[in-house]
């Protein structure tokens, strides 16, 4: 979905392959806040209780997954606008039931380098991002492949995908850019923020990808390697802005289990759960 640098200037959700808030706390009387604490106040609310949690399960849609040979450019491009409607069509009518405004994503599934609102592309180690600046999904259709180690797997592009469609879910519905604004004044927990942010849409790709289980089909040997590419685009090194490999598969089985966005509210998740 997999996943993401931020970038603040034009607020940019980047998947990289190797490689989002402070823990919600219960609001009491306290001290007159700063206007950046005033913001956080506000962020934490807004993030937390959120009407996409109220929505209920993701209604499934039909989407037999399509034929792919991975090393194919045409028809791994193929595949992803297959996917890609799939998602317009289930995350587009869930979010218009729920009274929530819904413009389907701006699909540049790149082949060559180029500008977006949130910097060029692609960078090293970068495979995909969503750019809140223009609703942009941008996939590398070459790119995703060659950081995924020439996978051929359908599944694990489908999460990666739908782990940036998620971002977008996260836009449509408010959060991201309340979440924007809370990162902005979170001070040394920005990076939390982020895990929190990044998890989410983790959570949101597993709640659409339960939704079309038994469509796609996702059996046993498709879960398991959707739960090997949520590891492997978790935390490496220095890294803390996608959470540990635990926290990414947990968060993605729980979404995939639920159906339900309810399930992904990580702004009000332990700290332990987001690290």
């Amino acid at each position: 979905m997999g996943l993401a640098a931020v970038a603040l200037a034009g607020f940019v959700l980047v998947a990289a392959l190797f490689d989002t808030g402070p823990r919600p706390v219960a609001e009491t009387a306290r001290p007159a806040a700063t206007s950046g604490e005033e913001t956080v106040t506000l962020s934490r609310e807004t993030l937390s209780t959120n009407p996409l949690y109220l929505s209920g399960e993701l209604r499934s849609v039909t989407c037999p997954a399509p034929e792919l040979d991975a090393d194919d450019p045409e028809s791994m491009e193929f595949f992803l606008h297959e996917v890609t409607d799939c998602l317009d069509e289930a995350w587009g009518t869930h979010l218009a039931d729920a009274g929530v405004s819904f413009d389907p994503p701006n699909r540049i599934y790149w082949y060559a380098s180029g500008q977006s609102p949130c910097g060029t592309y692609p960078v090293e180690g970068t495979s995909a991002f969503y750019c809140y600046a223009n609703k942009g999904l941008y996939l590398g259709v070459e790119d995703i492949v060659a950081d995924s180690g020439h996978s051929d797997q359908a599944a694990a592009y489908t999460f990666l995908l739908g782990h940036e469609y998620g971002h977008h879910v996260q836009g449509e519905a408010g959060i991201l850019p309340q979440y924007q604004q809370a990162r902005g004044g979170g001070g040394e927990n920005h990076d939390e923020w982020t895990r929190r942010s990044e998890l989410q849409a983790n959570c949101l790709s597993g709640v659409f990808l339960g939704s079309v289980g038994s469509s796609f089909p996702i059996e046993e040997s498709e879960r398991e390697e959707i739960m090997q590419d949520a590891a492997l685009r978790a935390d490496r090194g220095d890294s803390r802005t996608h959470g540990s490999a635990v926290n990414g598969q947990m968060w993605t089985s729980h979404g995939m289990d639920r159906r339900d966005p309810a399930a992904c509210n990580t702004w009000e998740a332990e700290e332990e759960l987001v690290d």
